[in-house]
């Protein structure tokens, strides 16, 4: 791992299979974690929602669901780790009484490499139905001898263990947190992390400081309220277990960032991961907006009320839930200085020393997406191409299939970085070339619309199965989406 290398190991992927009236619904995801002069390992997190999968009676007012799973890590070929179990739900009486997650935890010792996860997923007592099957990218990378981080494992709730177990870790029970979603009931963000090698960095009687802090998303503005340090000395395995307040921290898309710094307060490497927060009865701070002061500004030269509504309307792909909710309030008013506060204060936090060249640069390639994706109705800033555009940047390679004989006009769009993760896709389908309004229908970038049957709805023309588990049309001539996805060119 390089140092100051932004690496997120802990994803979440969103599975989900039709069964005969249920749709089960399972999310799976992992964080990697090394183990110094022996082999590193990924673990797994599995939840299935009880509601989503068929009980059958497996005695006299006793009901079970089963789920079967398969893992398999493939490297080059070849099988390097695998399991298949059954996973098998508590036993219930009542089976209207199935609000509650069905969990799982599996480990797998691996070399350093790149694998691909083969995940399979069946509802066992729904037999007719076809298994999801799905893969996914893990790197695991670890250098000896050298600083580094895990991955930043969410925990819903841990204790000191009494009996060691799969979920133990360093004397700890730790309960993971599946979903990286928290609602309004949530009081607390907990969090796992390891730190490896300080002692090798500065010494075995030194010491570094570690910061973890939450920031937004889009922007990846650290929250001031929720920065913490800490002072720690070094070892051969650090280990961080905290607890984060987020009463206050209203609703949005953040990452939880941990930090190693040295003694010049310097970050050594880093980790992020992303969460989801929903919280609706905190709104944003009109206090801190109104004391933002604009005199002489760029911003309190702009007098112009349509000219202040546009700048906030179009800063909506790149702001966080609670700037966009209350920037878009905003327009619909005629308190024009207050327009003027809130759009100098999103560009300094963006930019301190100039606001104005982070807006005007900003605005440039507003500017390129209107002229590129504007449609019939809005503006390019609105599309969904020109929100992807103006959130992650221009991608490295487009794919435009508007003449494929069976499917409606679609372009596939990959990035080969986008932020810390790697090989990211979106794709965008429209009926009509005419609007030039083409729909985002599915990525596999977090935090984006995820959709596993996303070719059906490029081949809906002429394909429209009523078997709502397939995943995609027959083959036939001319169908290439699958393979533009897989290998863009």
């Amino acid at each position: 791992m390089k140092k100051q290398f932004l690496l997120i190991i802990l994803i979440l992927l969103t599975v989900n299979v039709f069964t005969q009236n249920k749709q089960l619904r399972a999310y799976l995801s992992y964080a990697t974690f090394d183990m110094p002069g022996q082999q590193a390992y990924i673990e797994t997190y599995l939840a299935a929602e009880a509601g989503s999968v068929v009980f059958k009676a497996i005695e006299e007012g006793k009901y079970q669901a089963a789920i079967e799973v398969t893992m398999v890590f493939m490297q080059n070929d070849s099988v390097r780790n695998f399991a298949k179990y059954e996973l098998k739900s508590p036993i219930i009486e009542d089976t209207n009484m199935v609000n509650f997650g069905i969990l799982d935890q599996q480990r797998f010792s691996l070399p350093d490499g790149e694998y691909l996860l083969n995940l399979e997923i069946s509802d066992k007592n729904n037999p007719k139905v076809l298994p999801f099957i799905t893969t996914e990218q893990i790197d695991l990378f670890f250098n000896e001898n050298d600083i580094q981080l895990s991955a930043i494992q969410l925990v819903e709730k841990f204790e000191k263990s009494v009996t060691e177990s799969i979920i133990t870790k360093n004397g700890f029970d730790l309960i993971p947190l599946v979903y990286a979603y928290y609602p309004e009931s949530s009081k607390q963000l907990n969090f796992y992390t390891e730190v490896y090698n300080s002692n090798i960095k500065f010494g075995n009687e030194g010491k570094f400081l570690v910061s973890y802090y939450i920031e937004s998303f889009e922007g990846m503005n650290k929250l001031k309220d929720y920065l913490f340090r800490k002072r720690v000395d070094a070892r051969e395995v650090n280990v961080l277990l905290h607890s984060i307040d987020i009463t206050q921290l209203p609703s949005g898309n953040y990452n939880l960032v941990v930090e190693v710094r040295d003694q010049k307060n310097e970050v050594v490497t880093l980790n992020k991961v992303f969460f989801q927060r929903n919280n609706p009865s905190v709104q944003f701070n009109v206090v801190d907006i109104a004391s933002v002061n604009i005199t002489n500004t760029f911003a309190d030269k702009i007098t112009n009320a349509d000219t202040l509504r546009e700048m906030l309307q179009c800063i909506a792909p790149i702001a966080s839930e609670s700037d966009r909710d209350y920037a878009y309030n905003l327009s619909k008013t005629s308190d024009l200085h207050t327009m003027r506060q809130f759009l100098f204060n999103f560009w300094q936090n963006r930019n301190f020393e100039n606001p104005e060249a982070a807006w005007i640069k900003y605005n440039q390639e507003v500017q390129k997406v209107n002229a590129s994706y504007k449609t019939q109705t809005k503006k390019g800033y609105a599309s969904d191409r020109g929100r992807v555009y103006l959130k992650y940047g221009a991608p490295n390679h487009i794919v435009e299939a508007y003449s494929e004989p069976a499917a409606y006009p679609y372009e596939i769009w990959h990035y080969y970085t986008l932020g810390s993760q790697r090989n990211k896709r979106f794709v965008f389908v429209t009926k009509d070339m005419v609007t030039n309004d083409f729909a985002l229908i599915h990525s596999d970038a977090i935090g984006e619309l995820s959709n596993y049957r996303w070719q059906l709805e490029i081949y809906k023309r002429t394909w429209d199965p009523n078997n709502i588990d397939d995943t995609g049309p027959e083959d036939a001539f001319g169908n290439k989406a699958y393979d533009f996805y897989k290998n863009p060119r």
